[in-house]
């Protein structure tokens, strides 16, 4: 994968701040946008998160076409093409959504088929599928970590393989995304924590992949430093607004690095478990992210050596010998992990998570090989290669 040059490109605008919720009314109407559906979960709605963006809209007199908040954890092209079909009945003319990462690529896929037209979401599934503008799209995410509020890409799940099936284009990326501390300061400590290794392991995995760059590698940098500040402060005072919006605009930073130089093997493999298990997407992050960077370790001891100034300080770097940065990185990784278990039962093991079964390690390894993530990773992996990652995160 190895080019001559490389791109960049992050069109999405992004408001963030305190009050950016009241900012919503002036984006929409200056992409046209009058009737909006919200796409949303339930438990986003149980924890009043819609409330405050529907208040920001009734203030400047802006009706919504209506509220669909069934998005399940695992969103499925089942699921996709109900919420189009409850979008074109509505009379909608934009979307805005209200979620973590599954409500996101949901109402990306959304997204495709109102734009598009038709049911078949598979027909454009993979890269360069779409060719034209889609429908004003609005992302508020509730969660710090999925960054896909500035990506370019989606995964749903197929219903008919069971297989997580990606979306690859330019054209999915949101017009809009509104980071505001009010959406995630209900967030419990065990998903604070989850979602925060995920936006970890894509700054990480984007600073060493095949299509890394220099652009890139500044934003993975950047959203490593505030992850690493702002995480334990977040955890030790729940309410803080502040580090909370810290934690947002670290994962979109980490977001924006990897959509422009993607993934690695901890999301080949994170995927795979995702789609068998069901095992939530971060603590798949989580828990493979220091085993994969072990075996890569040989190819990436230098860019992974500089990893530590932002995960553990410029003291812990100058003190730590330059051959011995890379591994040092590595343990402070595992040190966060047993912190992170200690203070919110976040699991450190595919055995304490207690959702995996050693005799699903065989299906999750043949997955794995076949994930487009492999094809940036810089060591690649074969079956068995892959099979004792598993057994070594058992």
């Amino acid at each position: 994968m190895s080019r001559s040059f490389y791109e960049f490109m992050n069109p999405v605008k992004i408001v963030s701040g305190t009050e950016a919720l009241e900012h919503i009314p002036f984006e929409l109407a200056s992409l046209g946008v009058k009737r909006p559906l919200i796409i949303t979960d339930a438990g986003v709605v149980k924890v009043g998160l819609v409330e405050p963006v529907t208040r920001a809209l009734m203030v400047s007199d802006f009706p919504v076409a209506g509220v669909y908040s069934d998005v399940p954890p695992d969103s499925s092209t089942t699921v996709v093409t109900s919420i189009a079909r409850t979008y074109r009945e509505s009379g909608a003319d934009g979307i805005i959504a209200i979620g973590g990462g599954s409500v996101i690529d949901t109402s990306k896929a959304v997204n495709i088929l109102v734009s598009e037209g038709g049911d078949d979401l598979l027909a454009y599934s993979g890269a360069g599928a779409l060719t034209k503008r889609l429908k004003p799209l609005f992302i508020l995410p509730t969660t710090a970590g999925t960054g896909s509020e500035v990506t370019r890409v989606a995964v749903i799940r197929d219903d008919e393989t069971g297989r997580k099936t990606p979306y690859a284009s330019a054209f999915l990326m949101p017009d809009v995304a509104v980071l505001d501390p009010r959406m995630t300061l209900t967030l419990p400590p065990h998903i604070t924590a989850a979602t925060a290794m995920d936006a970890l392991t894509h700054s990480v995995e984007s600073f060493l992949g095949t299509a890394k760059n220099p652009i890139s590698d500044a934003y993975a940098v950047s959203a490593i430093k505030m992850i690493r500040g702002n995480l334990p402060l977040v955890l030790a005072e729940p309410n803080n607004s502040n580090a909370r919006l810290k934690l947002a605009e670290a994962a979109c930073m980490a977001g924006v690095a990897f959509s422009n130089s993607m993934v690695g093997l901890v999301h080949a493999i994170g995927h795979s478990i995702g789609a068998i298990t069901h095992l939530p997407h971060g603590v798949c992050m989580s828990i493979m992210l220091p085993y994969v960077l072990e075996y890569n370790l040989a190819e990436c001891n230098d860019e992974i050596a500089e990893l530590l100034l932002p995960l553990a300080g410029a003291e812990v770097y100058s003190q730590t010998a330059a051959g011995q940065r890379a591994s040092k990185a590595i343990e402070v990784i595992r040190a966060l992990r047993d912190e992170l278990f200690d203070k919110t039962g976040l699991p450190r093991t595919l055995s304490e998570s207690g959702k995996v079964e050693q005799t699903q390690l065989e299906d999750i390894a043949r997955m794995s090989i076949d994930d487009g993530a492999l094809l940036y990773n810089r060591v690649d992996a074969s079956y068995e290669q892959v099979l004792e990652l598993l057994k070594s995160a058992w």
